[in-house]
């Protein structure tokens, strides 16, 4: 039987950008970190990245998600509602913070292209908020 090598994996999702300049100055305008800019661009927030590339196809930015998990959802909701993104950004949304039926509090935000992402707050003492 062959052992899974271990090491310092990272998995990094490809995020559809419509517009991929509008993109990048969205990612950067909630707190991305830009580490590589080229032909796609990877951005770094908290211990985790992605990869945003110049591709779109609109069935598959409307149905992508991502889920950001956070400590303290509600400070993620103030700062993110002081942008005012959807001014800056007209095709964005944020909805404020609502615990959900599974449990988890999250707020949503749609990025220029379509991309839900749910910012949700860890649980305590459940691995898999981590």
């Amino acid at each position: 039987m062959n052992s899974v090598p271990a090491g310092n994996e990272v998995a990094r999702p490809f995020i559809p950008a419509k517009n991929f300049e509008l993109s990048k100055r969205f990612y950067l305008r909630i707190g991305c970190q830009l580490l590589l800019d080229g032909e796609v661009a990877i951005f770094g927030i908290g211990q985790t990245s992605f990869i945003l590339q110049n591709y779109f196809n609109k069935d598959w930015a409307e149905n992508f998600m991502m889920q950001l998990m956070v400590d303290d959802v509600d400070a993620w909701w103030e700062h993110l509602n002081a942008l005012d993104l959807p001014k800056a950004f007209p095709s964005t949304s944020l909805r404020p913070p609502a615990v959900q039926p599974w449990g988890l509090k999250i707020s949503y935000l749609v990025d220029p292209s379509g991309v839900l992402w749910h910012v949700a707050q860890r649980r305590a003492g459940i691995a898999h908020d981590t």
